[in-house]
């Protein structure tokens, strides 16, 4: 490992031809006089963003498929909004959490559509658990004395104010009330519960308001949750939730095979049973008391839930049908839980007519009987798939799960949709909009161009595995390079003599490894680990080191606080550490010196407990693949680059990059992962990287 820049890694790519094409007069707009230099604050004339607005450009005037790489920096909203805005049509973007939904809409969007001077409307839209319902504000103020805390009583009191003012009933704009706050199940609708047209509070419903401002729209901004639960619902012949648009956007496009697989698998989770049962004793007692004893009718149902449970000891853990041999005390628990579910599904049946509410109970009931009828049976041997089952401290969740959903995506892509069977209106959910179960949906839906971005889609601009995973192998590809001087900007330090990762002491080792930087930084740090368990050994070993040298420095550790209030405490407090996991090694933007050590347990490798991780190696190596080559490597890459990718976040920004994992060093693969990294200088020494960050605080300070 040495400190010059690889070859493959310092060479500009050739000019393409969308660098030679310029169909909007694109430069113009992006040039340093042009009018989104006048508009955007720090604006800055990046030669990769013009090239990647000229490929979208060129994308969406043929109605084909791109994916795009654009690194830090790059200014990829602005290069996709800008083309799109111009050609006109109805637009969707894709986001990959609500805040950055939240963010696109409420800033970069506004931002741009004004730079240009375009009298576009947009419309944001997020799935119907984020939105108040009116309904069940109504039946829970009328069941309060059932609440399980007063703080549920004072967040009821603000949500009741909350919603007499909200023109959207977007729970994100009630700031008096945490997103987090247990209430909010309690006054939010979901597919299974709503009441649809049959709802007295229909004609005030916050989610059919926002639906059909988005059908009204030019751009729709949505998550990538919600576009894949309108897929699913496509692909089951159900009247979609979005509208349709000629081009869709997807941003952070790297979560998609993972969001696709869950939407297109079918789940039931003792949490959803346990809902299902609070609702039927509530809804039973206000609108059927006299038919029966509702604790009586549900009991069962808790009993065999509660059996489910037991089944498993205490802890998180995750096993496929195949692990599970034929006298595992599951299988009993299972068919008991059917037979009670089917049993309360036939009572609830019966007094269905009393009340919409009961109505709806039946029809939750069927549902989750019948996902629950079909875990366990034979994998389809065309399209395979995999039963399993996640037990947590949470509960239980029982998983059919497709192990490709290349195909299905491919078909809703490219505009076949003769796989699966329409189903009919009758079956229709009941939260579907009147008016479009009303229209048939087209036998073949207009071309589309579908744009894939992110930061991180290629292994050293190797697309292969992104392109695979979602059946895009028609898919032009581009990448193109951070504009920051990383070089002069950053350092990778591996440190040396490092335990493996599978040994016992690995993350104490970490932490110890770490703390002379820690010190020398000044706090200013994240430590981010692989594992939930790894986040807590380490916010502890570094709690004791700290108070054992007697040092001025905080430690901040994910799930002591949500992730925003962290975030905000970590850029307050300035000498502190934050340790997560997962959720914090993307999306995640703190620039300038407040951030300038970026440490990093482990290579990412995704757990070897996970089934359908084990499942698809498996199917992979069966056809005469290399499963760790071809999968677990390509998909590490891309998780270290968002984690890597949380340091350098500005021209201006300067910091250590940590990687307390030898294998990237001493396998030979190591050397296909650190290459593709941002071209920083390199270092095993451990004076090296102290004096880099040393060399930093005093730059900050002259």
């Amino acid at each position: 490992m040495t400190d010059a820049r690889t070859d493959d890694l310092s060479d500009a790519p050739p000019e393409t031809p969308a660098a030679q094409a310029d169909p909007l007069g694109l430069r113009a707009l992006f040039a340093a006089d042009g009018p989104l230099a006048r508009a955007l604050p720090g604006y800055r004339v990046r030669p990769q963003q013009v090239e990647m607005a000229q490929a979208i450009a060129i994308a969406i005037r043929e109605s084909s498929s791109v994916v795009l790489e654009a690194g830090t920096g790059v200014g990829k909203t602005a290069a996709y909004l800008v083309p799109a805005l111009l050609q006109g049509g109805k637009v969707i973007v894709s986001t990959g959490t609500k805040a950055l939904q939240d963010q696109l809409f409420n800033r970069d969007l506004p931002n741009v559509r004004d730079a240009l001077a375009l009298p576009l409307k947009a419309a944001l839209l997020k799935g119907r658990s984020n939105y108040l319902c009116w309904h069940h504000l109504e039946r829970t103020n009328q069941e309060a004395t059932q609440l399980g805390s007063r703080q549920e009583v004072r967040d009821l009191g603000q949500i009741n104010r909350f919603i007499h003012l909200t023109p959207t009933g977007d729970k994100a704009e009630c700031a008096a009330v945490p997103e987090t706050a247990s209430i909010w199940m309690r006054v939010t609708s979901t597919r299974e519960n709503c009441l649809g047209s049959e709802c007295g509070h229909y004609n005030d419903c916050f989610v059919l308001k926002a639906r059909r401002e988005a059908q009204d729209a030019d751009v729709v901004v949505v998550n990538h949750h919600l576009f894949f639960a309108d897929l699913m619902l496509r692909e089951e012949g159900v009247p979609e939730l979005l509208p349709n648009a000629q081009t869709v956007i997807f941003d952070e496009a790297h979560q998609l095979p993972d969001t696709a697989t869950m939407f297109f698998g079918d789940t039931v989770s003792s949490a959803q049973l346990m809902d299902l049962l609070r609702d039927t004793k509530a809804i039973g007692l206000a609108h059927a008391r006299d038919a029966l004893h509702w604790p009586d009718a549900i009991a069962p149902t808790d009993l065999a839930l509660k059996d489910l449970r037991l089944c498993f000891d205490a802890g998180m853990s995750k096993w496929s049908q195949g692990q599970l041999p034929p006298s595992h005390p599951v299988w009993k628990a299972v068919d008991t839980l059917r037979n009670t579910l089917r049993e309360l599904r036939d009572v609830l049946d019966a007094q269905s007519e009393r009340s919409p509410d009961l109505a709806n109970l039946h029809r939750r009931a069927n549902d989750l009987m019948q996902r629950l009828c079909l875990w366990g049976h034979p994998e389809r041997a065309d399209q395979p798939e995999l039963c399993w089952l996640d037990v947590s401290q949470l509960g239980v969740q029982l998983h059919r799960t497709p192990i490709s959903v290349a195909d299905v995506f491919r078909r809703q892509r490219l505009g076949d949709e003769t796989g699966g069977e329409a189903q009919s209106h009758e079956d229709a959910p009941a939260w579907a909009d009147d008016e479009e179960q009303d229209a048939p949906p087209p036998d073949i839906p207009p071309r589309k161009a579908w744009i894939f971005t992110s930061a991180t889609l290629a292994v050293r601009q190797d697309f292969s595995h992104f392109q695979e995973a979602l059946g895009l192998q028609d898919a032009q590809c581009q990448a193109w390079s951070s504009p920051y001087d990383y070089p002069s900007q950053a350092m990778l330090y591996v440190p040396q003599q490092l335990p493996l990762p599978t040994a016992p002491g690995h993350t104490d080792a970490v932490v110890d490894a770490a703390l002379p930087l820690i010190i020398a930084n000044g706090g200013r740090a994240f430590l981010l680990c692989t594992s939930h368990r790894a986040v807590q050994r380490a916010a502890e070993r570094l709690k004791q080191r700290i108070e054992a040298e007697g040092l001025n420095l905080s430690v901040l550790t994910q799930g002591d606080a949500p992730r925003p209030m962290l975030l905000d405490d970590f850029r307050r407090l300035r000498r502190a550490v934050l340790v997560g996991s997962h959720s914090f090694w993307e999306g995640i933007d703190v620039k300038g010196d407040a951030l300038t050590l970026v440490i990093i347990d482990k290579l990412p490798f995704a757990p070897p407990d996970d089934p359908v991780l084990a499942k698809r190696l498996e199917l992979l190596e069966q056809s005469g693949g290399n499963p760790f080559m071809e999968h677990q490597v390509p998909q590490a890459i891309i998780a270290l680059k968002q984690g890597a990718g949380r340091l350098i976040r500005s021209e201006t920004d300067h910091g250590v990059l940590m990687i307390c994992d030898t294998r990237l060093i001493d396998k030979p693969y190591g050397r296909r992962i650190w290459q593709s990294l941002p071209p920083m200088r390199r270092s095993r020494v451990q004076a090296e990287a102290v004096d880099f960050l040393m060399s930093l605080k005093q730059q900050a300070s002259a």
